[in-house]
């Protein structure tokens, strides 16, 4: 299972348009409730999660998913669960994808440092000991970063990439009508 992470105040095109992508590629995607079920985004966006943080066992994770958006970046970083979820991904080499201000958890928590990550502009102070870069997405290893909303789309592409292959990518793209 990809469990994307939803906590109050989450930016909500990080989270949707990364959902819509996987299950495009017919990935296996949760939408994850950080203390609930019902989940309200930065811009008042209300969601109902497939599924609540409690409910989350690490034997069955894929990959996991945090988009940005404040205060959800916070409340996120809160989650012990959602912790233990982004420490399971680094000790097991599964994929950890961050996008906007999301990658400071990274950082915080140490690791980012070494790898070649993106963030939200002004968030880079949180990337402790990493290789900071200006480009929309990067990768580096198992772990993908985004800037920010606007690269949403291409921030799932890139996922759907790593998991299904660059042609699945592609296609998904092109069927999108994405440039």
């Amino acid at each position: 299972m990809i469990a994307v992470f939803l906590a109050q105040g989450f930016e909500e095109i990080e989270a949707l348009a990364v959902v819509d992508v996987l299950r495009r590629a017919e990935l296996p995607v949760k939408t994850v409730g950080v203390g609930g079920k019902e989940i309200t985004g930065a811009h008042g966006i209300c969601v109902k999660a497939d599924m609540e943080e409690k409910e989350v066992s690490t034997d069955e994770l894929e990959a996991v998913v945090l988009p940005g958006g404040m205060p959800g970046t916070l409340n996120l970083e809160k989650s012990p669960i959602v912790r233990t979820c982004i420490r399971y991904c680094c000790e097991n080499d599964l994929y950890l994808c961050a996008i906007c201000a999301a990658p400071s958890i990274l950082g915080h928590m140490g690791l980012a440092a070494g790898r070649e990550v993106t963030c939200f502009p002004g968030f880079e102070n949180e990337l402790t000991g990493a290789v900071e870069t200006d480009r929309s997405v990067v990768t580096d290893g198992k772990m993908i970063t985004g800037k920010g909303p606007g690269v949403a789309v291409d921030f799932a592409l890139e996922i759907v990439a790593r998991l299904c292959g660059q042609v699945e990518s592609s296609k998904i793209r092109m069927a999108m009508q994405c440039q």
